[in-house]
Order: C-alpha cells, then structure tokens, then sequence
C-alpha cells in the first residue's frame, strides 16, 4: 500500500457552500428557457461539468441542445454565478481547517474541480491560491468528473501517483471520477447522498478531520 503523499479536495460542495449559488444561476437558466427547475433534474447535475449539467437542462425544458444554444446558456450561467460568487463564498465546516492540516503535515494539495477555470479563479480568492500545488478544473481535461481524468490531471501535476492520493468530495459524480482515477475518497456528502463501495470513507464532516483519518482513509478504511 502506498504511502499518503497529497490529498486532492473537490471545491463546491466541498470546501465552499457554493452549490446554494449555482442553485439560484440554474434554476433561473431553466425557467428562463420555459419550464421551473425540479428538485431532481437539480440533483442530478449536481458535481457535473457546465455542458453535463446544461444537456440535463435542455433536456428539461424540450429545448434543442445545439453547440450554440449550449455555448450561449454556459455564457449567461457563467455570468450569472460570477454574480453571486461576488457576495461572498462561505466554507464548508472544517475545510479551511483540513487545507491547513494537510498544508502543515507537507503533503501536496491539489484543487480538483468540475468547475471552470474562469470562476475557480473567483473562488480561489477565498481559498488561498498558496495553499495549492495544482489546479485542475472541468474545462482543462478532456472528460471532466465522473471520467478519472480530473484526478489523474491533479496527482500528475503534483508529481505523485493516484494511489498515494485521498481525495474529498461531496458528489457521487465526483466520487466516482476520484475512485476510478485510482484514489482513496473521503466522502463528506452536502447536497445528494452518496453510494457507499470500494475506497471509500465517509463523514459527516470536515471538522476535527485528523493526518490518521485521513492515512487510515488511504489504507482502504470505511
């Protein structure tokens, strides 16, 4: 069994209470194209990359998902939540606290998210660009979360296999693309619940999170 070398965080959801945010930017986007958001439809986008999301969403409202109507709704969202993330982005509990403890113990951190680089850049004004070795978001890989890419993109950057890696994520999109990348996953579920399976440890959350949660969560604890 490798040794832990770096932990990988997932951002919304996650280290931020950003997923309230998009939730306002969505449900305007659905009812802006004819028809009011469901809980489900919501649901079922949540942790996915921009044109995962919007096909969902088209497929909704019975709107014809062509590159340009895709191309024009991602435009109005991104603005749209650019918006919001200018009020403010609250932490998840614990999260600035787990980025420190990783950050102390000198194991590499990376950002890994579905999120695109325009807006992660907002956001990282409140999580601290310092405290990261690498930054992948859903708009530099060639398959975003579930595909592993995301995670493999992040552990290379760092230097470090996906074995020696735990991830954190809060989505069962996001999970699934960190247990296929090879990752041990701290599961620490906001918005949907998450399956339980193979590598992965689940909490409630990140407060009092600990070098040996996070160690025995390496090791294949549940």
């Amino acid at each position: 069994m490798s040794e832990l070398q770096a932990v990988l965080f997932d951002m919304d959801g996650t280290l931020l209470d950003s997923e309230r945010l998009w939730d306002i930017a969505v449900y305007e986007l659905s009812e802006s194209l004819g028809r009011e958001l469901t809980p489900e439809v919501r649901e079922s986008t949540l942790g996915n990359s921009m044109m995962g999301a919007l096909e969902k969403v088209y497929v909704h409202v019975g709107r014809e998902a062509s590159p340009e109507n895709l191309a024009e709704s991602a435009a109005w969202l991104n603005g749209r939540v650019i918006e919001l993330f200018a009020g403010g982005l609250p932490w998840r509990p614990g999260a600035e606290a787990a980025l420190d403890l990783v950050q102390s113990a000198g194991l590499g951190c990376a950002l890994v998210t579905n999120t695109e680089r325009m807006l992660t850049e907002i956001a990282l004004e409140t999580l601290g660009r310092h405290r990261f070795g690498a930054t992948v978001c859903g708009d530099e890989v060639t398959h975003a979360k579930p595909a592993p890419d995301p995670y493999r993109r992040g552990a290379a950057l760092l230097g470090v296999d996906t074995a020696s890696c735990v991830a954190v994520e809060d989505s069962p999109t996001g999970t699934e693309s960190a247990v296929s990348a090879g990752c041990a996953v701290v599961v620490v579920p906001s918005e949907v619940q998450v399956p339980s399976g193979p590598g992965r440890t689940f909490r409630t959350t990140l407060e009092g999170l600990t070098l040996d949660d996070l160690r025995s969560a390496r090791a294949g604890g549940h």
